[in-house]
């Protein structure tokens, strides 16, 4: 059991991580309007920006999220669940190396951000991950998402939907 679910994660993991081409699908539960990816929104002392996730392939189920919090306050937080009306469910996760092999873990325990810390959820490392999707992301799309802290509450960001092989949100 151990090692089909290796195997799970390691498929989705490719498809969060690994670039990919000629995307093209029909998205009804994300809103089509492009917004800019260098938008941000605040709660309490917390910042969000920089919000992208990545076009997938038609018959994908699975996608990542990427985003930059930054706690500009005196105590740290902690981002504990995240929603979307896109995906079925949303969680946390973390891309790490054990030894030589990539692995993919939940955060269970949510993402602790210190006073003063900015964190970049980016490709290859922390970031959000949309299980059961019921539209493809499509490029020049967008996906809301509540972000919920332990101390600031919850905020909605958009996250812009770049081409498949993104990095990083485009500056506008």
């Amino acid at each position: 059991m151990t090692i089909l679910i290796s195997r799970v994660f390691a498929a989705a993991a490719l498809v969060v991580c690994i670039p990919l081409s000629n995307v093209h699908a029909d998205v009804s539960l994300v809103d089509a309007t492009p917004t800019s990816s260098t938008a941000s929104e605040a709660v309490g002392d917390l910042v969000v920006s920089g919000g992208f996730t990545r076009a997938m392939l038609p018959s994908a189920k699975v996608a990542g999220g990427y985003l930059t919090i930054v706690n500009q306050g005196p105590t740290a937080d902690r981002l504990i669940s995240v929603s979307s009306p896109a995906a079925g469910r949303v969680e946390l996760h973390e891309m790490a190396m054990e030894g030589e092999v990539m692995r993919m873990r939940a955060l269970e325990e949510g993402l602790a951000i210190a006073a003063g810390e900015t964190i970049a959820l980016a490709p290859g490392g922390k970031h959000l991950m949309f299980f059961d999707v019921a539209e493809p992301f499509e490029e020049g799309a967008s996906v809301a998402v509540t972000l919920t802290f332990e101390h600031a509450g919850s905020v909605e960001a958009v996250l812009a939907v770049l081409s498949p092989g993104a990095t990083q949100a485009e500056q506008k």
